[in-house]
């Protein structure tokens, strides 16, 4: 393909970039702007802001036409204040869903349309939210957007950007730049960052390596790879606690379950600390040895895969201690600093926005005081003091040192009213598969990925909460009956969905006690 003719000739060219709050787009729309200017063009932008469920998005329009078309004319032109579907040129997206709204909006033609997308995600707070993975998969906008766009160019602009230390905008520039989908030279691009005077190495630097992928991009985008295996490495390895656990997980578990493992080993390590690590792999042992009975090899360790995963989720469960733990990490105030553009000199303020209940409160107690709070009259004083949440400013000294003392006690956790319940789940859950394996191995593995559907928490840890012990019972319930493994399976999907629980009580019942032919009729 000739990608200096990417656009059929038209007056005006059209051009729509499509960003989220904070990703520059009208920075990007500007320096358009200004190049088509400097270059004798005229040229008119215009913003329509749309509300989307990550931050604001908003579409920047953008007209320009040739000053020799203007003399020609003898008069200025009319230019549109937004896109028209099928009627636009260059489509610019900062973000990878983005360019799905854009080909939803209709403004992706096949006959007309150069596309540029970043591959990176900004997952929306329904993926956020989701039991278990609802992450959506980014394949399928690539899929279409081979077909929707006459040329589609589409690499992670975000990590080019963050390579040379400046924003997606100056990448997504020289992406433009590389695509040859504007009648401007690389010096008309470089001088219009010269001109913006802000961070100008840096987005020099991001410009270029935007540039350098869309010329060298293939002709059909590639797919996303969505495995992302755990590297089977070793981890801390000069900690001899550490390499003790991970020589454990390397002689004495199945090479396909190893991964998992030592991500699970990571990730309570970080939790809690290497006991708790310890006290996890003594689980899995028991599993292992339970999937080497019943399942094995002939079953590619099932069990012992998805139990190394759900195992490590269920002992790292969200409480205030992981929440003030997070939040004052220096890495978080490090990447909110990125996001939100700091520069050298400027201070950066983070307000959170605290809504804990009541038995978060009685959670981080001892077991006996927390019991107790649940119930007394001052329970019911704290709890309607919480009912509109607390604003905590992080990033100042007072509410700082505040998520800071709460995070110190983590050393404490075993003995506090949450770790009881998490603990008191964790080993029913355990048993009742310890129970279910010997007699259905498929059922078993359904029991262990019903442990997806408990994530986060307040409100959204008691939703899924709620639905997993419907599916246990459920799944307890229907041992002994030949489609119990697909039945829970198909349970599953359905709350993974985010029916409900109620009509997914409904469908369990269904499942357990299916109308009969006489009652059909």
């Amino acid at each position: 393909m000739d990608s200096t003719a990417n656009l059929i000739p038209s007056n005006p060219i059209k051009i729509a970039v499509l960003a989220m709050g904070g990703q520059g787009g009208g920075v990007l729309a500007d320096w358009i702007v200004d190049m088509a200017e400097h270059a004798g063009w005229w040229a008119q932008t215009t913003s329509v802001p749309g509300v989307a469920q990550r931050t604001g998005a908003t579409i920047y329009y953008l007209e320009i036409v040739p000053a020799e078309d203007i003399a020609r004319a003898g008069h200025g032109p009319t230019l549109a204040l937004m896109p028209t579907p099928g009627d636009v040129d260059l489509i610019v997206a900062a973000e990878l869903m983005e360019a799905g709204r854009a080909m939803q909006r209709g403004l992706v033609t096949p006959d007309r349309s150069v596309l540029i997308s970043s591959s990176h995600r900004s997952y929306a707070i329904d993926e956020k939210t989701a039991p278990g993975n609802g992450i959506a998969d980014p394949n399928k906008v690539i899929e279409v957007a081979r077909d929707a766009a006459k040329r589609f160019i589409c690499f992670d602009l975000q990590a080019t950007a963050e390579k040379a230390g400046s924003v997606i905008s100056a990448s997504l520039f020289g992406a433009i730049a590389g695509s040859k989908a504007l009648p401007f030279t690389r010096d008309e691009f470089e001088a219009t960052i010269r001109r913006a005077g802000v961070g100008v190495e840096a987005s020099l630097r991001a410009f270029s390596l935007g540039l350098d992928g869309a010329a060298n991009a293939p002709a059909s985008a590639p797919s996303i790879d969505l495995t992302h295996p755990e590297p089977d490495v070793p981890m801390a390895a000069s900690n001899k606690r550490v390499q003790a656990l991970l020589d454990r997980v390397h002689t004495g578990f199945a090479a396909q379950a190893r991964p998992m493992l030592v991500a699970g080993l990571r990730r309570l390590i970080d939790y809690q600390d290497l006991a708790y690590a310890h006290e996890y792999l003594e689980h899995m042992a028991t599993i292992h040895q339970l999937d080497a009975q019943y399942g094995g090899e002939t079953a590619d360790w099932a069990l012992t895969r998805s139990a190394a995963r759900y195992v490590a989720v269920a002992m790292s469960y969200d409480d205030v201690i992981r929440v003030a733990d997070l939040k004052t990490r220096g890495a978080r105030f490090a990447r909110v600093g990125q996001e939100a553009g700091v520069k050298e000199g400027q201070q950066l303020y983070i307000v959170d926005f605290m809504h804990p209940r009541l038995e978060e409160i009685c959670g981080t107690l001892p077991t006996k005081m927390g019991r107790w709070l649940e119930n007394a009259p001052l329970g019911k004083f704290i709890e309607r003091r919480l009912v509109r949440g607390k604003r905590l400013q992080s990033g100042k000294l007072l509410g700082f040192l505040s998520l800071y003392c709460m995070a110190g006690m983590r050393r404490w956790r075993r003995g506090t009213l949450r770790h009881q319940s998490e603990a008191a789940s964790l080993a029913q859950w355990l048993a009742l598969v310890a129970r279910i394996a010997p007699r259905d191995y498929a059922l078993a593995v359904e029991v262990v990925e019903c442990r997806r559907l408990v994530k986060g928490y307040s409100d959204t840890h008691v939703r899924g909460g709620g639905k997993y012990r419907t599916l246990i019972q459920t799944a307890e319930a229907m041992l002994g009956r030949p489609d119990a493994a697909q039945a829970v399976r198909e349970l599953r999907a359905t709350a993974l969905a985010e029916v409900q629980c109620a009509p997914l009580e409904r469908q369990a019942a269904e499942k357990l006690h299916p109308p009969s032919a006489a009652r059909t009729a």
